[in-house]
């Protein structure tokens, strides 16, 4: 049996946790065993699920490294999921590696750029590597085209500020302001 990766990534608000729920729902339609996980950096929704803006959730265990996935991947896992992959370092591109040579079916979605519109080098590698790759688009809320960008409301330089719609917004490549 052949492995796979499929990235889905775009920028905040795009729907990329919506996706992967949805494909990991297929997964558990078709009774397949699967496993989903994310970094214990990404403390928004609690250590035992992930959850997209519309409210739906999936069970998800928390790593604090990508390679601990290794670790607790169980036996019969023929799917793993893993959320927010742009708070992992370069261990998730070997760990990544690993699971799809052993046959399993991956599925991942994270940033592709950070605030500064600069993209996550892992997310970049792992979309040049995937078998598939779908970037999402959100709606700029500032003139409604389709929005790629990433823009922090907050005032902080560091590249990792985990939040949600009270630090960030979904805005177009014109709309979007690089902080100085």
């Amino acid at each position: 049996m052949k492995g796979s990766l499929y990235i889905v990534t775009g920028c905040m608000s795009c729907g990329k946790t919506s996706e992967l729920i949805r494909l990991l729902e297929r997964e558990a339609y078709a009774k397949r065993e699967l496993q989903v996980f994310k970094s214990s950096k990404d403390t928004r929704s609690g250590k035992l699920q992930i959850r997209s803006r519309n409210g739906r959730t999936f069970v998800a265990e928390e790593v604090e490294a990508a390679h601990r996935i290794l670790e607790a991947l169980r036996p019969n896992t023929v799917a793993i999921g893993i959320d927010e992959i742009h708070f992992f370092d370069t261990d998730l591109l070997w760990t990544v590696e690993k699971l799809v040579n052993r046959g399993l079916r991956v599925y991942a979605s994270g940033l592709d750029t950070d605030f500064r519109g600069e993209p996550f080098n892992v997310v970049a590698y792992l979309m040049a590597v995937a078998d598939s790759a779908v970037k999402l688009k959100a709606v700029c809320v500032r003139c409604g085209a389709d929005a790629t960008r990433s823009q922090r409301l907050v005032s902080s330089q560091d590249r990792f500020l985990v939040g949600g719609d009270e630090e960030y917004e979904a805005r177009c490549r014109d709309c979007h302001e690089v902080p100085r």
